[in-house]
């Protein structure tokens, strides 16, 4: 490689800056160009060197992937102690597996009556699931699951089957609690939900059909805190896009470390709805689960002490009959008392058998439902207003309302 001369070098720099440079000064700047250049082969050099090797490096390494429906994952979450710990590599079988014999398959039965005879017998009349929380034979479940049952029946993962009794149950949160009489049962881990956080992988498991229990199905939490109206009245759940299908109401909804977060309540449906689970945050019903266990009813819920149906009030009717009633519109709104409970706060506030409930302190009451979820908007010790109907007159009550006992 050849340099230009000390001689062209000057009369550039003369040419640019008008200046006489002497050749040692030139010599100076040569050597320094010099010295640069060859830094900058070296540089070079070794960078070639390393890139290839690199490459020879990726070449030889091994390479493993994981699908995304493997069983193994690699999760990174917040450690339950708040150390912001990386977890290591954790199995979804073994969560499973820890989880799976904690939930129930639940049958609820009632008489019911042969169309072809006299007689009557139990019948199962729905399904769902429950979780055991203690060794000695307690589970949770969905008030709605075991509501009106006569009879309850338990299958556990290992194909047992026990009768269960109802401990207690809370229409508010809709959570009950039933007991099996058996001693060895694996109860699941209960979560702190407050940690749960949108993102946060869940596994629901429980009976979906009635006839497929113990399945799981695995997802992602969509949404806390949604506020969804079910059985007339507005609760705050933990939204979810595992699968869910009817069956699964009680059944557990478990984190990542096999702790169960949430009781499986209700799924949305409809054309074209599609991943729209929810399910009760634990820590909002523990309260209800402790008054329970210790006392068989929750505490601080309001009685009123009547039984009612949808025989409803009926106005707007035709006073023809016949083939006049199609021109006419008959509206039916209210709430009928079948039964009052002696001594309880709607016997001392004078209701009476088929009275007819049109409105609780001024509101407006369409059915036996929207009367029952409006009243426990009160507290104990509340003073209400109950509008009726007796005899097509109107008349307002004035009722002291007391605490449920579980009657």
């Amino acid at each position: 490689m050849s340099f230009m001369s000390d001689i062209e070098r000057d009369r550039i720099y003369e040419e640019i800056e008008g200046k006489t440079f002497s050749k040692s000064r030139g010599g100076f700047f040569s050597k320094l160009l010099s010295i640069a250049l060859l830094l900058s082969i070296g540089f070079a050099s070794g960078s070639i060197y390393s890139t290839f090797t690199q490459v020879e490096n990726l070449k030889n390494t091994s390479v493993t992937t994981t699908s995304p429906t493997a069983i193994t994952t690699s999760l990174i979450s917040q450690n339950k102690d708040n150390n912001n710990s990386l977890y290591a590599q954790t199995s979804l079988a073994t969560v499973v597996e820890k989880t799976a014999n904690s939930v129930v398959e639940i049958t609820q039965y009632a008489t019911t009556q042969s169309f072809y005879s006299t007689s009557s017998s139990l019948t199962p009349q729905g399904n769902g699931s429950g979780v055991i929380i203690s060794k000695d034979g307690y589970i949770l479940t969905n008030n709605h699951v075991i509501n009106g049952a006569e009879k309850i029946t338990i299958r556990l993962r290992n194909g047992e089957e026990h009768e269960a009794k109802i401990v207690g149950k809370d229409a508010k949160t809709d959570i009950a609690v039933i007991k099996v009489d058996v001693d060895s049962l694996t109860p699941a881990t209960i979560a702190d939900s407050s940690k749960t956080l949108v993102g946060d992988f869940v596994m629901a498991i429980g009976n979906p059909l009635g006839k497929l229990g113990g399945t799981v199905t695995y997802g992602f939490v969509s949404a806390l805190e949604r506020e969804i109206n079910l059985d007339s009245s507005t609760k705050n759940l933990m939204q979810f896009d595992a699968a869910v299908n009817p069956g699964n109401s009680g059944g557990g909804l478990f984190n990542v470390y096999g702790e169960l977060i949430g009781v499986v309540s209700a799924k949305s449906t409809g054309y074209d709805v599609e991943g729209l689970g929810f399910a009760i945050p634990i820590n909002d019903v523990k309260q209800v689960i402790d008054d329970i266990l210790e006392h068989g009813y929750a505490t601080n819920r309001p009685y009123l002490g009547v039984s009612l149906d949808n025989s409803a009030y009926t106005t707007g009717g035709n006073p023809f009959g016949g083939i006049f009633d199609l021109f006419y519109t008959q509206i039916q709104y209210g709430a009928k008392i079948v039964s009052v409970e002696a001594n309880s706060p709607a016997d001392e506030g004078g209701l009476e058998s088929n009275d007819i409930i049109v409105s609780i302190n001024g509101k407006v009451i369409s059915s036996a439902s929207d009367a029952t979820s409006e009243i426990q908007n009160y507290n104990v010790g509340d003073k209400v207003e109950i509008g009726i109907i007796r005899d097509n007159r109107t008349y307002t009550k004035t009722v002291t309302l007391t605490e449920y006992k579980g009657q």
